[in-house]
């Protein structure tokens, strides 16, 4: 059935799909053209993988770990995202997000952005099998921290601001920009994943009006459905940006209607401690009034990089992958998964049995999915075999999980930084018992001197400063 889909829709021209709403403004439009279907010869199937750990999952799927058995890049290992068609179906907007994702993923490449390898469908699932990033999420390395050192976002920040500025050269805004959806590879450079609520076709004049992403790191014109553009990426990053220096999104509150509240009117409070370059970028990046917003306007993101907040970024060698990050992730294999929850990874990974209970005309609405990436086509003309790599154990004795390295000096001011954000939040620790200080935020939040942080984040900074 699917190969009759394959050729049925290679003799058709494009096939345009969009959400049913009664609102046109919601209506999220794409299409898959001939040209989307790439014409390989290799037949991609779920038992070409073998199923090694759980990674995470979702509401309409989980994540493995796998290892490919079979043809190209054999014994080498994947992230494989299974999706339940009946699960997505059920929503017209969770469908075209869906499709969505599969056709930004082939369109576009970038060095921070995840590769898409193949794409398949059984009668009831998705597939898509993902470059498998052993580093873990940016989310779970912040947790670690607690706090970031002001030269170690600014080198995670500039890739990001790459990708985002990759995306939108595409016409593709993000949306849901969140440390849980930054990756790291083994090297520990950033790639950005999850691609479900990217929209496409926004050029220069564009607006969409779509409620999509996560609240904490959501623009205000996102929040009023005034209408919105790609400047909604670099409120995002400013959020993003103040999470990682002060350990919690920069506008909190004690349920989803408060944060709003903070978000469209609440005073952006900034710790004493940052830079004042540090602050000015996020002043910049974090001004409701998005046509007044940093990279809302024509260059994009060459206005973000001109900040000197990066003034020390060599930005062709950062493309280049040239530039030595902050965190490398220590790894004992090439299927080591410490760098995940072993929520997840302890689980013993199983994909439920297939589903082909759905109707013809609901499987017409993935024709087109399956994809194989040009370069595996490429290894198989030249009839090239990957091989696995195999790292060097670099485990410390008695850990139970693979540490992450030590943070990385840039430069000798580092030490008095350290020095100097650690007074600062120590002076404001007597003033907790008389401060209104607990908020639910995930964990809890500890109000110091006019902002939040995060109180496991907080005990995790103080242990990794390590100033003796």
């Amino acid at each position: 059935m699917l190969a009759c889909f394959i050729t049925h829709r290679l003799n058709d021209c494009a096939v345009t799909v969009c959400c049913i709403s009664s609102n046109m403004d919601d209506c999220e439009k794409f299409e898959i053209s001939e040209n989307s279907v790439n014409k390989g010869t290799e037949s991609i199937r779920p038992d070409c993988f073998e199923l090694l750990r759980v990674l995470g999952k979702g509401g309409y799927g989980k994540v493995f770990q796998v290892r490919k058995v079979t043809g190209a890049a054999s014994g080498k290992i994947f992230a494989m995202k299974v999706l339940k068609k009946a699960m997505i179906i059920r929503n017209a907007k969770d469908t075209a997000h869906t499709k969505a994702e599969r056709s930004i993923l082939e369109e576009v490449k970038h060095p921070f952005i995840v590769d898409l390898i193949y794409a398949f469908q059984t009668g009831g699932k998705l597939y898509l099998i993902l470059e498998y990033l052993s580093g873990g999420e940016l989310f779970m390395q912040l947790e670690r921290e607690g706090i970031f050192m002001e030269d170690t976002a600014c080198f995670y920040l500039a890739e990001i601001s790459m990708a985002l500025g990759h995306l939108h050269q595409n016409g593709i805004i993000y949306r849901d920009l969140k440390p849980e959806n930054i990756m790291l590879n083994s090297q520990g450079h950033v790639k950005l994943t999850d691609f479900g609520l990217c929209k496409e076709s926004i050029h220069d004049g564009t607006v969409t009006h779509t409620f999509c992403g996560t609240i904490e790191y959501m623009a205000p014109e996102i929040l009023m459905r005034s209408g919105h553009n790609r400047a909604v990426d670099w409120w995002s990053l400013g959020a993003l940006m103040y999470d990682m220096l002060t350990g919690a999104p920069p506008f909190t509150g004690e349920n989803r209607k408060k944060t709003i509240d903070k978000i469209l009117k609440g005073k952006l409070n900034l710790p004493p401690y940052l830079t004042q370059e540090a602050r000015d970028l996020l002043k910049k990046l974090l001004k409701r009034n998005a046509s007044s917003r940093l990279g809302a306007g024509p260059g994009d993101a060459s206005e973000v990089q001109s900040h000197l907040f990066f003034r020390l970024i060599n930005w062709e060698d950062l493309l280049a992958r040239k530039v030595e990050p902050p965190f490398k992730p220590m790894l004992q294999s090439a299927d080591d998964v410490s760098q995940f929850d072993s929520k997840f990874t302890s689980q013993t990974p199983v994909d439920s049995p297939d589903d082909a209970t759905l109707s013809e005309s609901a499987n017409q609405v993935f024709l087109g999915f399956t994809y194989v990436a040009p370069s595996v086509l490429e290894n198989m003309k030249e009839k090239f075999s990957f091989e696995p790599k195999i790292r060097s154990p670099r485990r410390f004795l008695g850990s139970p999980r693979t540490p992450v390295s030590a943070p990385r000096l840039a430069d000798s001011n580092a030490y008095t930084y350290k020095l100097k954000l650690i007074k600062t939040l120590l002076f404001s620790l007597p003033f907790f018992p008389t401060l209104n200080s607990y908020l639910p935020y995930q964990k809890t939040l500890i109000k110091l001197d006019g902002f939040h942080i995060c109180q496991k984040r907080f005990s995790n900074f103080i242990t990794s400063l390590n100033l003796v």
